[in-house]
């Protein structure tokens, strides 16, 4: 018998895409191992990391408290110890809700402050890549491995790179990964399309194969996030003023948090003609809406960037394809490093660049990320951040 070519850690989340990962991990020779993070999903209570063997007989059900169905829920947990018990392979339960609090209040603060967070690109960055990785050196794992639709080509220096699937690809939401961390990633779902990976999960008998993707945030699961900023920061709820681009107050709101860039719907002015949202200022809790051409963007500064590719030389352009939203496909534009936004951020980086579209874009919204890929290797992720202002 072949020895094994490495301990990994699977972050397994109980979802057909983290299961077939694990899967095919130990079908190449890997020594897996089965982590479940347990985040604090609602009604739920984990204090200590737990070990649950492949017989699964340490796990008893019974004594867990149910919460909702989703991503990170105690139903996930029993669906991914499922897993772990039909492949044969050890499964921890850590418990990361401490550190998932500060995901938390980062989400609720962005809206505080005006901007539109993405909760998922920081919990890979502080967690799955972040806190996952110092678990898996107390357990000497060689490697963290996850479901995401992405690759690593590995060699001479290791490169992030979009999922075969393009319509899957989560390359976007990894961005935050340091060169340094791609070396110890493996991403083995990446080269694969969602329909084949079902397939797979169901020829290998994983009972997760025909489980619905979740479309929820995880901390969200009646999908009122403004009800949840309101619980955590009542200060935000309050009339404001809804304003034209001239500053005529057209209507009135219960609060600039549950409005974001772009929106069309729910805005209760009629003004005789299409309108959306184009700019809000939390100071003075005002919405400002106007026509869609306002919402065209030339141009944009990002925040605590990440570069994984050499960053071009101060001054100087480079091209790239840049993508500014989850969904988005990404269009031609240039960057070139900034000054610093002269404060801290979340992440602790300080790096700004600066992106010129090649054509103006829609809705470009501060506290989203941006991402580039590499305008001759389409394929490859050089860097990414936050957007801080348009």
């Amino acid at each position: 018998m072949n020895a094994p070519k490495g301990k990994v850690l699977v972050a397994m989340s109980g979802g057909v895409d983290s299961s077939v990962a694990a899967a095919l991990l130990q079908r190449e020779g890997y020594d897996v191992v089965g982590c479940f993070m347990r985040l604090g999903s609602p009604g739920e209570t984990l204090d200590e990391p737990q070990r649950f063997d492949p017989d699964g007989a340490a796990c008893d059900p019974a004594k867990l408290k149910i919460g909702h169905q989703g991503c990170c829920s105690i139903n996930d947990a029993a669906d991914a110890r499922l897993v772990a018990a039909h492949l044969g392979i050890p499964f921890y339960v850590c418990n990361f809700k401490k550190d998932f609090g500060r995901i938390i209040d980062y989400f609720v603060d962005e809206y505080v402050a005006g901007r539109t967070p993405n909760p998922c690109v920081r919990c890979n960055d502080w967690l799955k890549f972040g806190k996952l990785h110092d678990y898996a050196k107390q357990i000497d794992a060689d490697f963290v491995a996850s479901g995401h639709y992405a690759r690593i080509d590995p060699l001479p220096i290791p490169r992030l790179l979009r999922g075969i699937d393009h319509s899957k690809d989560q390359s976007y939401v990894l961005f935050g990964a340091s060169r340094e961390r791609l070396a110890e990633m493996i991403l083995p779902i990446g080269s694969l399309r969602k329909s084949d990976v079902r397939v797979m999960a169901k020829d290998l008998g994983l009972p997760v194969f025909d489980k619905p993707d979740s479309q929820e945030i995880c901390f969200v699961p009646d999908n009122d996030y403004a009800g949840l900023v309101e619980r955590r920061r009542p200060k935000a709820r309050g009339e404001g003023a809804i304003v034209d681009l001239a500053g005529n107050i057209v209507g009135a709101h219960g609060g600039q948090h549950r409005f974001t860039i772009g929106q069309r719907r729910g805005l209760s002015v009629a003004l005789g003609y299409p309108i959306y949202v184009v700019a809000k200022e939390p100071s003075t809790n005002t919405v400002v809406v106007g026509e869609k051409s306002a919402l065209e963007c030339g141009s944009c500064v990002v925040g605590e960037s990440n570069w994984l590719d050499a960053p071009p030389p101060a001054g100087a352009w480079r091209n790239v394809l840049a993508r500014i939203r989850y969904g988005a496909e990404p269009v031609r534009a240039q960057v070139r490093l900034g000054p610093d936004l002269g404060h801290e951020t979340a992440s602790g980086r300080r790096g700004t660049f600066e992106v010129r579209f090649h054509e103006p874009q829609h809705a470009v919204t501060p506290g989203q990320a941006l991402v580039c890929y590499d305008a001759d290797e389409p394929e490859w992720l050089i860097a990414g951040g936050w957007i801080a202002r348009v």
